[in-house]
C-alpha cells in the first residue's frame, strides 16, 4: 500500500514537471515581411516597390496605437507612409490592409476602379476618420490614406513570413505605443525600407544594415529581403516560408517585379543619360549589377494565397519550407480569386529560384 502511495505521487510530480515544462516553453507567433511590387507610372519611375510589416499577434487598437490581438483577430500591417496627417506609421488589419473589406467573405474576384474605390470609401469612413479630416486619398505626386487599404488590387506581394516570440512582440508594441509617432519620411533614406529595417533589428539584432552596393546607401524592399533570406539559411529555427498574395485582376494592369537601385538604372531607361553624363558612372553601375544587384528572393512555385486560405500565412508555421524550396499552390487558391488570378500570376512571375549571388 505505501508503494502504491509512493508510485501515484511521484506518477503525479512527474505529470506536472511535463505540464510545467511545456507552458514554460515561449509561444511562437507568426509575422512577415511584405515585399509588394511596384505598378503604374510612379512604379514605372521607380521600380523598387514597397515594403510593410505583418505582425499575427499584434493588432490595431487605433491605426496609430497598437495592442495584442483577441481570439479569432488576424494580426495587422505596420509601414511607413507619406502624406497620413504627419504620421509615421499606420497599423491595418490583414484583410482590409489587403482588400479594403472587413470579411475575407466579401473580396470580389475581380474588380473595377468604381468597386475598388467604393470598397475603400466605405472602409475610411468606418474606421479611417481618425487620421484626420485633412487627410487625402492621394494621389501620383502626394500619399494620402488609399495607400493603406486594398494593396492587393494594384499589386502582386510576396510574403516573407517568419517566427517571434511573445517578449519580441510585446517590446515592439511597447516601443511603437511610447515613442512619438512623427513622419519624417524621405524617399531616399528614411522610406518604407528604412522603417522595416529599424523594426526587423529589434527581431534579428544587427542584421539590417544600409548597403552601398548594389543600392548606393538607399534601403529598398529586395534589398531588406535578401538579408532576411541569408539570415533564415543561416538560422533554420526562423522557419522563413515564402508565400505569394496574387494581385485581383481588372483594377490595374499587373504590377512589376522588384527591383535593387543598380538593377533599376541597369535595365531601364535611365542606362542612356546616365552614359551620357557619365560613362565610367554608368559602367560602374552596370558592373555593380552584375556583379551583386541580380539576387533572386522568390522560389519558382511559393505557395499561392487568396482571401480564403489566409490561415497559412496567419496560423501556426506547422509545415514551413526553408528559403531554398518551393511551396506547391493550396487547392483553395483561386476559390475567390478565380483561376484567372493563378493564370495572371503566373503570367506576371519571371522569377526564378533563390540564389545568392553576393556570397
Amino acid at each position: 500500500m505505501p508503494s502504491m502511495r509512493k508510485l501515484r505521487t511521484t506518477a503525479f510530480v512527474f505529470m506536472a514537471f511535463v505540464i510545467l515544462t511545456a507552458f514554460s516553453q515561449p509561444s511562437r507567433g507568426q509575422a512577415a515581411l511584405l515585399m509588394e511590387e511596384p505598378y503604374g507610372l510612379f512604379g514605372a519611375l521607380n521600380p523598387t516597390g514597397h515594403t510593410a510589416l505583418y505582425f499575427e499577434r499584434i493588432c490595431a487598437e487605433t491605426p496609430t496605437q497598437l495592442r495584442r490581438c483577441q481570439a479569432g483577430e488576424l494580426g495587422a500591417v505596420i509601414s511607413r507612409y507619406q502624406g497620413i496627417n504627419g504620421y509615421d506609421w499606420v497599423a491595418v488589419p490583414l484583410i482590409p490592409y489587403l482588400y479594403s473589406v472587413e470579411n475575407a467573405s466579401d473580396v470580389p474576384a475581380r474588380a473595377s476602379r468604381a468597386t475598388v474605390n467604393r470598397l475603400r470609401n466605405r472602409y475610411h469612413e468606418a474606421h479611417l476618420l481618425s487620421l484626420g479630416e485633412g487627410v487625402l486619398p492621394g494621389n501620383f505626386v502626394h500619399g494620402g490614406w488609399s495607400q493603406l487599404v486594398g494593396v492587393s488590387y494594384e499589386r502582386r506581394i510576396y510574403a516573407f513570413r517568419f517566427e517571434t516570440t511573445e517578449e519580441q512582440d510585446d517590446a515592439f508594441i511597447a516601443r511603437m505605443n511610447t515613442r512619438k509617432n512623427s513622419s519624417h519620411f524621405n524617399l531616399l533614406f528614411n522610406n518604407c525600407s528604412d522603417f522595416a529595417r529599424l523594426n526587423l533589428n529589434m527581431y534579428f539584432p544587427g542584421t539590417f544594415k544600409r548597403s552601398v552596393f548594389p543600392d548606393a546607401g538607399m534601403t529598398t524592399p529586395k534589398q531588406i529581403t535578401y538579408k532576411l533570406v541569408r539570415y533564415a539559411r543561416r538560422h533554420p529555427e526562423t522557419q522563413l516560408t515564402v508565400f505569394e498574395i496574387p494581385q485581383i485582376p481588372g483594377y490595374r494592369r499587373l504590377s512589376r517585379s522588384n527591383k535593387s537601385i543598380a538593377e533599376s538604372l541597369a535595365t531601364t531607361g535611365y542606362t542612356i543619360p546616365i552614359a551620357v553624363m557619365n560613362p565610367y558612372l554608368a559602367g560602374g553601375l552596370f558592373v555593380d549589377y552584375l556583379v551583386r544587384g541580380r539576387f533572386h528572393l522568390i522560389p519558382k512555385h511559393p505557395q499561392l494565397l487568396a482571401s480564403d486560405n489566409l490561415a497559412a500565412l496567419t496560423g501556426p508555421a506547422c509545415c514551413a519550407e526553408n528559403p531554398e524550396s518551393a511551396g506547391e499552390q493550396a487547392p483553395s487558391a483561386a476559390a475567390t480569386g478565380s483561376a484567372e488570378v493563378g493564370e495572371a500570376a503566373t503570367d506576371n512571375s519571371g522569377l526564378t529560384e533563390i540564389k545568392d549571388t553576393h556570397e
